[in-house]
């Protein structure tokens, strides 16, 4: 099975009872973090629990927290309030048990389409499309060979969902520079025409390299041995119908850092320059001390 099929099955959810699902966790080969579950993957089956409480309305916000580790050896269940229906707006609310401790909640608002006003920001300029840009994986071995060992990893790792970074100079050892990166993304292949299943891999990849964006001008990384990083909460509105198997572009900046955390947001764009969702979110950059290895 592609990776792309094993998420597709990842986000078909078992149900058990009204309200009640059971997710699994991703194989071992591809799981973005050592130890615990990838905050993207809580976030998307989360969504599609509620989405399978609604019918004829889509989302158009989730804000969700991160309260523990996601243990990756055992399903997830996901329970689901009804807080709202109503004649325009319906709320869900979501939360994630793993032995018997809730790991996530998260409260999702879906709407209406209704006709209003439209306004947007631009696409931003001189960003190179992706078919200017080379997957991580496929870069020549002397270049790969450049980028730390786990950096390297977590970028050549088989994933869902293919990234192409326009920059990755903040792990070979560049000048810092102003805290803003840009990633196009999509996923590893063509998915069904299910709006709701779009919506939920864009989710999943929202948690994607944004909070990187808080350290790339301290020149550091969240995957770096120095670094205690993880996803505190996270907010994501959908704007606009979207295809996450075309490419979209991430970009994202960090206007704060301090206390042990960074706050980073993300604009997503398709290929026309459509915004089609804006990400927040804020997380544990905390320096820890290294150990000289013996």
């Amino acid at each position: 099975m592609s990776t792309l099929a094993e998420l597709v099955s990842l986000l078909d959810l078992e149900t058990l009872d009204t309200n009640l699902f059971r997710a699994r966790n991703a194989p071992t080969n591809w799981r973005t973090h050592v130890g615990r579950v990838f905050g993207g993957q809580v976030l998307a089956q989360a969504l599609v629990a509620a989405q399978r409480t609604v019918e004829d309305i889509d989302a158009h916000s989730l804000h969700a927290y991160f309260i523990l580790p996601g243990d990756p050896q055992v399903p997830i269940i996901y329970e689901t309030e009804r807080v709202r229906d109503g004649r325009s707006f319906t709320t869900r609310r979501v939360v994630a048990i793993q032995h018997g401790r809730p790991i996530f909640v998260m409260s999702a608002s879906f709407h209406k389409r209704e006709d209003g006003f439209e306004h947007q920001l631009p696409l931003p300029e001189g960003v190179p499309p992706p078919e200017a840009l080379t997957s991580v994986a496929d870069l020549p071995q002397e270049m790969l060979a450049k980028l730390p060992e786990r950096v390297r990893t977590y970028w050549t790792r088989p994933r869902p969902v293919e990234l192409r970074p326009v920059s990755l100079g903040h792990y070979t050892g560049t000048p810092p520079r102003e805290p803003v990166q840009y990633v196009w993304f999509r996923a590893a292949g063509e998915l069904p025409d299910d709006p709701g299943l779009h919506r939920a891999v864009l989710a999943y990849t929202s948690d994607m390299t944004l909070l990187e964006t808080a350290l790339v001008t301290h020149g550091n990384s969240v995957l770096g041995d120095n670094i205690q990083g993880a996803s505190l909460d996270h907010a994501l509105w959908l704007h606009r119908p979207f295809r996450v198997d075309d490419w979209l572009l991430y970009a994202q900046d960090s206007p704060f850092a301090g206390g042990a955390r960074g706050l980073a947001r993300g604009l997503i764009y398709d290929r026309g320059g459509r915004l089609v969702a804006s990400v927040a979110q804020e997380g544990l950059i905390r320096p820890v001390a290294v150990l000289p290895s013996k």
